[in-house]
């Protein structure tokens, strides 16, 4: 099974609940909330929704995998986990965290308390892809049972254990600026599946800007293997729906700044990130939305 979810609440948890069965929860990277906020946190979800939890900064920035300053962090964390019945903690490690430093990583996996809990690991930075890297880190995750956690358009797990776990942090230029399109939905399916083929749990976070768009519609393939309409309607009045939501005036380079990365249908199915209409328009000041439409009107025929 394929479970998908958010990186965090991009809406409210009522209306997340109606949707989704899974949510990483991330806050807990940056503060330790209170147990009885925690409580209610697994209080207020569905019975048989799941939280996984990413693990504070503390272990993972500030000490980087130090046993000695972590171990009191750590235990906190993992009561975290057992409050929200969470079987995953990730850590994810900044990228100046390297290889060079991976005896660290695999002497805190070993010496910390997990029981019943899976802590995953997602490692950033080029020099984790590396082929030789690749080859002493499938090995060394293998040898403490901490499944790889990557983004999958990026690279491939090293090694998963008993669950694929899976952050997409978006393929624009500029990290979480992406919007996923149907194609590449499809192609991350096909990433993944494999993974849902060996039994494995999967799981699939999306951690971009549009994540709550591209969460569901991904869900929807899944289920239907279709697609719902990106915006609701096509040509003129999807571009309308996007660029309505700014404030004027606005310069191009703004629009571009803001809403570029989002993507339109200009055709039913078709879908076009805005900015290749944006950088078509002339470099002025746009002092309201019919005005900008005029100008786009006049690119896109």
């Amino acid at each position: 099974m394929i479970k998908v979810g958010c990186c965090g609440y991009p809406t409210s948890m009522k209306k997340y609940y109606e949707t989704f069965g899974l949510v990483e929860l991330n806050r807990t990277f940056y503060a330790y909330p209170r147990m009885s906020t925690v409580t209610r946190w697994r209080e207020k979800a569905p019975a048989d929704f799941e939280f996984t939890v990413k693990a504070h900064q503390e272990i993972s920035h500030k000490h980087r995998f130090e046993i000695k300053p972590t171990v009191k962090s750590f235990e906190q964390m993992r009561r975290i986990c057992k409050a929200l019945k969470a079987r995953i903690l990730l850590i994810q490690t900044p990228g100046s965290f390297r290889p060079d430093k991976l005896k660290a990583a695999l002497e805190f996996f070993r010496r910390v308390e997990r029981k019943n809990l899976t802590v995953a690991w997602e490692t950033r930075g080029r020099e984790w892809d590396e082929p030789e890297t690749r080859n002493v880190l499938e090995k060394a995750l293998r040898s403490v049972d901490v499944p790889h956690v990557v983004d999958p358009f990026k690279s491939l797990p090293t090694y998963t254990g008993g669950a694929a776990y899976f952050r997409l942090h978006g393929m624009g230029k500029q990290l979480y600026y992406h919007q996923y399109s149907n194609e590449e939905l499809k192609r991350l399916h096909k990433l993944v599946e494999p993974f849902e083929r060996r039994e494995k749990k999967v799981y699939v976070l999306f951690n971009n800007l549009a994540m709550l768009d591209d969460a569901t519609r991904f869900m929807h393939y899944l289920e239907t293997s279709s697609f719902p309409s990106l915006t609701g309607t096509v040509g003129l009045d999807s571009v309308r729906s996007i660029i309505e939501k700014t404030r004027y005036p606005a310069r191009k380079s703004a629009l571009s700044k803001r809403l570029g990365w989002r993507l339109v249908e200009l055709e039913s199915g078709k879908q076009t990130p805005l900015d290749e209409l944006i950088k078509r328009l002339p470099s002025k000041p746009y002092r309201s939305l019919e005005g900008i439409m005029k100008e786009i009107e006049r690119v896109i025929k």
